[in-house]
């Protein structure tokens, strides 16, 4: 042991003694602490544990919870396809006179906004074309917006606009549904209440018939299945637009206006 003073020979109980007690007092007190602050250290790390776990459960459960409501979502059961649906897998809704030499194919989704902007814009002309027998208009209901921003309401208006057409009343009832369109970030329309009381502003559909259509969800199969096809094409957005098979709509740079519809229609009869 190293000295302070190695001239003076310490005695039992003098300095050095007195000064040996309080480094031994100071190394004891100096071990406890160590020893409490690794206790404390581990209580810290078994707390964080807890914590990570109780995260993990919850992310779990989040997890689970999500992938049991994407399961109640998905629709089961086979297709069901609504009176009249036509096309390749019987997912598509027409409309016009079928003897019209110009087709105008749709993609689209009731949650969407531009669908929206597009029913706004074009409504008036399509519906025209339709009753001149010049053109006649192939409909996709996809759920495009349930998959982005979560939530039925793509899937459960696309039955009630499926379910319109079981009773002859598409046409009506897809324009309620956009002229009530809420934003996309609120899923109004994944309420059924909701999709048959605006069935009340069309004459004639709010029936028992639909109401059950509705409630039960009867062709949610069909749409799951025209949204897959929809996901197998080549297309990825809504709406979609296209005229005899060429996309029509996709070009901002030089956008599609009614009358450019008109003309194009016009060019298609002459054929």
């Amino acid at each position: 042991m190293n000295q302070k003073n190695p001239g003076k020979q310490g005695k039992p109980g003098g300095d050095d003694g007195t000064r040996s007690a309080r480094e031994r007092l100071r190394e004891q007190r100096e071990a406890d602490r160590a020893r409490e602050k690794r206790k404390r250290t581990l209580i810290a790390a078994v707390a964080v544990v807890a914590v990570l776990g109780v995260a993990a459960g919850v992310t779990a459960l989040v997890k689970n919870s999500g992938n049991g409501k994407d399961k109640d979502q998905q629709a089961s059961g086979p297709a069901v396809p609504p009176k009249g649906a036509t096309g390749d897998g019987d997912v598509v809704i027409p409309e016009g006179k079928p003897a019209a030499k110009a087709t105008l194919t749709v993609y689209e989704d009731f949650r969407c906004p531009g669908c929206g902007g597009f029913e706004a814009q074009f409504h008036d002309t399509i519906r025209e074309l339709q009753d001149k027998g010049q053109l006649k208009t192939e409909y996709h209901l996809v759920t495009i917006i349930d998959g982005n921003m979560g939530g039925t309401g793509s899937l459960n208006a696309a039955n009630a606009a499926g379910c319109a057409q079981d009773a002859g009343k598409f046409p009506d009832y897809h324009d309620v549904l956009y002229k009530n369109q809420p934003d996309e970030r609120e899923d109004a329309f994944a309420d059924k209440a909701h999709l048959i009381k605006l069935a009340g502003q069309v004459k004639g559909l709010d029936t028992p018939a639909f109401q059950k259509c509705v409630n039960d969800g009867a062709h949610d199969t069909w749409v799951k299945k025209s949204d897959e096809a929809f996901g197998k094409s080549s297309y990825h957005a809504t709406p979609t637009v296209l005229l005899d098979g060429k996309n029509i709509y996709a070009d901002q740079n030089n956008p599609l206006t009614p009358d450019k519809l008109k003309k194009m229609v016009a060019d298609a009869d002459k054929k």
